[in-house]
């Protein structure tokens, strides 16, 4: 087939989004599909639109149903398209109303959706590549965040929850992701001036990020709302145990009965789950067992199984 995958994202851009669409592509094509990954429709011939973001690529969307009514419409929904804009936005709501297939990236995220628009969802969980394990620091206990700066991450919780652990805790966290803001920028230099075991350094590549977090003891992933987080993925496929925020999406990431939940914007809770991990081997050990169960859903294998389905399933009709 001749598919399009629209992501808002534009390229150099190592968002989520970004992410999913490249790997997206690569998967199809490896099943002989060919795949443009564009940030909005060209209105090029295609047999095929799979638009990320209900919101963001509405114009593609509906261009796309005008000018080739007949053929299919994927559209996967985004952390904010999910707990915000199919709620409240109508351009949101008219991509799902539009849509032939819609995806979502964990199976909690079929209780947003309302009896209709389930009827025509998919879960696909985001895959991860293995990454070689390495060996932590020995002079500090280092904790990764990966995410760029923006309200929805809550992205200074974890600098927050800093201040609430004692003098002689060897805890450091590693923040990287780009600012998304003036402001942002500004509120990070200021964390780390104030908390020196803060350190944000900024947008790396994505190789440098597996690194670093393969090295780390835990990942916090502090999120206010989240599709899917596939950073979650690259921890699972690291053997890294994660530390989340309460939230849906991180639940069906996770399981309901994980470990390491602490409350959204509670630094205080976050803390003592933070302290824990430095302290007790035998929590450590259990948050990781938990997540190696999880493991197999990020295989690439299934998520390129999943996607094979979907494009069969559609070609079908």
């Amino acid at each position: 087939m001749n598919i399009v995958i629209i992501t808002p994202a534009a390229a150099p851009a190592l968002g989520g989004n970004r992410n999913t669409a490249q790997r997206w592509g690569r998967l199809l094509r490896r099943s002989g599909h060919h795949v443009r990954v564009q940030t909005a429709w060209d209105e090029r011939p295609a047999d095929l639109l799979i638009a990320l973001h209900a919101r963001k690529s509405h114009d593609s969307i509906k261009r796309f149903v005008s000018l080739l009514p007949h053929a299919p419409l994927v559209v996967c929904l985004t952390g904010t398209d999910l707990y915000r804009d199919i709620k409240t936005d109508a351009s949101a709501q008219e991509s799902l109303r539009l849509a032939t297939r819609i995806v979502v990236l964990q199976e909690m995220a079929l209780h947003e959706l309302s009896a209709g628009a389930r009827e025509k969802a998919r879960v696909i969980y985001q895959s991860a590549k293995p990454v070689k394990p390495a060996a932590p620091l020995k002079n500090q206990f280092e904790i990764a965040v990966i995410g760029h700066l923006r309200e929805e991450k809550d992205p200074f919780r974890c600098a927050m929850a800093l201040g609430y652990l004692p003098q002689n805790s060897r805890i450091r966290i590693c923040h990287m992701g780009r600012a998304m803001s003036t402001e942002m920028e500004k509120q990070a230099l200021q964390w780390m001036e104030h908390e020196p075991r803060y350190r944000w350094i900024g947008e790396i590549p994505r190789w440098r990020v597996r690194k670093r977090l393969a090295r780390s003891r835990a990942m916090v992933i502090s999120s206010r709302m989240e599709g899917g987080a596939n950073v979650i993925s690259e921890a699972l496929a690291a053997h890294v145990p994660v530390i989340a925020s309460l939230i849906p999406g991180n639940i069906g990431m996770l399981g309901e009965d994980y470990n390491g939940y602490y409350a959204v914007e509670d630094e205080r809770r976050l803390a003592k789950l933070l302290q824990r991990m430095e302290t007790d081997r035998g929590f450590c050990a259990a948050l990781k067992k938990q997540c190696a169960a999880r493991l197999p859903l990020v295989y690439e294998k299934r998520e390129a199984a999943s996607l094979g389905k979907l494009v069969k399933d559609i070609s079908r009709q």
